[in-house]
């Protein structure tokens, strides 16, 4: 059977719950998306106030300090808040990525080895069984392993050991200094071994978010190398069914999982800085227009907060002086440009009593945007 590109952008809009928004709590909501990147605070908040009917923030804040929702780095080697219940298996399917990348560099110039680390993460988990700062994190790798070490055992281990983000700051459950607590799951994984079951079910739950997708999607929306990943859908064979995508190249989905037609409804949206459709697949044309690309995703890594529309990137939005300025790269219609001001104005809800400059340290990049038509939308 074979997709087309509309109808691989509109699957990935449906299972997002970018072409309608749904009823669902904010612990459902996550689990249907999969993840929410959260390098920003604010951007979990705005991702799901794009998917969820009714959001109130106040249930993400309440389901952060219940921990029912947890804030961690996981895919990609980056924050991201998921379900608790998801948590473990990711982190398993993350074991040898985080292994090689936190337990080399910094970690082993202090005259570090892994086998310390195994040694260590035990040892640092029973510290932080309550929140911890960083600087006091910082203060007892200092007390165990002496000042010249330190700093690189707590930069391999605040990413590598199971590490929570605690709750620490308004408006955004998180503030600009953070604090860890250790992960309510099982034992601490170990070694460089990917968990094959983790990532059959860290795979199963991306291909119920994102797919149809390639073994270089999943790959780049976790960071894991393609040979376990092609392994892992191997080995679930029967629970997978393939599709051949628009470049014949081999697509795997879940049976049953909804793909629309390619003209279905996708109504404007204003997403979030680095939302997580933007950078799930390794071909991002699906939602960004590959000339858009470089306007949208910088090269040191930011995502900006993006205009959706039909489905795809049309430009980058932010917030000035109390309104919403929307920079269009191509031309939009009166009928969007009224969707889009009607989402300013829901817009302005989520952040009454919040933050009336959220992204705002990252205008900078607006000064490298090409000329543009550029709107003033009231919140």
């Amino acid at each position: 059977m074979m997709i087309t590109a509309g109808e691989l952008n509109r699957a990935t809009l449906s299972r997002q719950m970018l072409l309608e928004r749904e009823p669902l709590t904010v612990q459902d909501g996550i689990r249907r998306v999969v993840a929410l990147q959260a390098q920003h605070p604010a951007s979990p908040y705005l991702a799901l106030w794009n998917r969820l009917t009714g959001f109130a923030p106040a249930d993400l804040d309440a389901a952060f300090a219940g921990r029912s929702v947890v804030k961690a780095t996981l895919m990609r080697i980056t924050l991201h808040a998921v379900h608790a219940d998801d948590y473990q298996d990711f982190r398993g399917a993350m074991q040898p990525t985080l292994y090689g990348s936190r337990l080399g560099s910094r970690f082993a110039a202090a005259g570090l080895t892994p086998a310390d680390a195994e040694e260590l993460v035990p040892e640092l988990l029973a510290y932080a069984a309550r929140p911890r700062t960083s600087a006091e994190m910082q203060a007892w790798a200092e007390e165990r392993l002496g000042a010249e070490k330190a700093d690189g055992a707590w930069w391999g281990l605040k990413a590598y050991a199971p590490l929570q983000h605690a709750p620490t700051d308004a408006p955004w459950s998180f503030g600009v200094r953070p604090s860890f607590v250790a992960a309510e799951a099982g034992p601490p994984p170990v070694g460089r071994t990917v968990e094959p079951e983790a990532l059959r079910a860290l795979i199963l739950r991306y291909l119920a978010g994102f797919g149809p997708a390639s073994v270089a999607d999943v790959a780049q929306f976790s960071m894991v190398r393609r040979a376990p990943v092609r392994a892992a859908l191997h080995a679930l064979d029967g629970a997978v069914e393939t599709l051949r995508g628009p470049d014949g190249s081999t697509l795997y989905d879940l049976p049953g999982a909804p793909r629309p037609d390619a003209d279905a409804p996708a109504p404007p949206r204003l997403m979030a800085m680095w939302d997580s459709v933007l950078l799930a697949y390794a071909d991002r044309g699906r939602v960004i227009p590959p000339a858009y690309r470089p306007l949208v995703i910088r090269n040191n890594g930011d995502v900006l907060p993006t205009l959706l529309v039909d489905g795809h990137v049309a430009g980058v939005w932010r917030q000035v002086d109390g309104r919403v300025e929307a920079t269009a790269f191509h031309p939009l219609s009166p009928e969007t440009w009224d969707g889009l001001a009607a989402e300013a104005r829901s817009l302005a809800a989520l952040l009454a009593g919040r933050d009336t400059k959220v992204y705002s340290r990252h205008h900078y990049w607006w000064a490298k945007l090409p000329q543009a038509e550029v709107r003033s939308l009231p919140l």
